[in-house]
């Protein structure tokens, strides 16, 4: 049997936004490689097995992964949202660098999925309608001195923003110290949105101000969304829409 290795997004929550490439190739697995909850999105059926490993495993995942397609298995390693936006993709070819060589000569494929800033972005409107940047606020992988720098940098060139990983109770600090460079370098009354969940069913969003945004409005399962000086919020029927023009004024 000739093996086939995917990383593939499933989105930012709902099995309606699972594209059907992705769909197609999970149909196909003899297995499913991943971190918990995202392989339970993947039903249970005959014959393909299911390799759940935790949150911070990623290159053994990977390692795993690739020792499975190199014996001849069909295998898919399964991200949230986009696999190469801060997530499986990069630790697969981290992987394949420190590995055998014949694992160069695999076939592997990279599937996309739907982003989490971009679902979060349509859920309000379109605040990255103009240039925008994506952080990481997480340090794990990264000191806090470099998060803040590309922090200040990125609203000193008016970017929107969005960030990935803003709190957990790990470091619940580091988010509180975000929000005081925000402020500083973008002013009180720019737009910020907490997007929590979305495509779920425990989806909630917050069109907010810097200047009343908390700490404790995030976690590990929001996507927050900061605009540049000329975003704008547009309120009416009982909702908040937030855009950013497609030319600089």
């Amino acid at each position: 049997m000739s093996g086939w290795l995917a990383v593939v997004g499933l989105g930012p929550g709902s099995e309606a936004l699972v594209t059907p490439e992705v769909s197609e190739t999970l149909a196909e697995a003899t297995d499913v490689v991943g971190y918990g909850p995202y392989v339970e999105r993947v039903p249970a059926r005959d014959n393909l097995a299911r390799h759940i490993s935790d949150n911070r495993e990623e290159i053994a995942r990977a390692a795993q992964a690739l020792e499975l397609t190199a014996s001849g298995r069909k295998v898919v390693i399964v991200s949230s949202g986009d696999p190469g936006v801060f997530a499986m993709a990069s630790a697969l070819y981290e992987a394949l660098e420190a590995g055998p060589e014949q694992w160069r000569g695999l076939d592997i494929r990279i599937l996309p999925g739907i982003s989490a800033m971009l679902a979060a972005s349509a859920r309000v409107g379109a605040p990255l309608g103009h240039d925008f940047c994506c952080i990481n606020l997480s340090d794990n992988l990264k000191p806090w001195t470099l998060i803040e720098k590309r922090l200040r940098l990125a609203a000193q060139a008016d970017f929107a923003m969005a960030f990935y990983n803003p709190r957990s109770r790990a470091r619940p600090e580091g988010f509180a110290r975000a929000l005081d460079t925000l402020q500083a370098e973008c002013g009180p009354q720019r737009p910020i949105i907490f997007a929590r969940a979305v495509y779920t069913d425990q989806e909630t969003l917050q069109v907010t101000t810097l200047a009343e945004a908390t700490p404790e409005m995030a976690d590990m399962r929001t996507l927050v969304l900061v605009g540049s000086s000329q975003t704008r919020v547009i309120d009416g029927g009982g909702r908040r829409w937030v855009y950013t023009p497609r030319s600089v004024s």
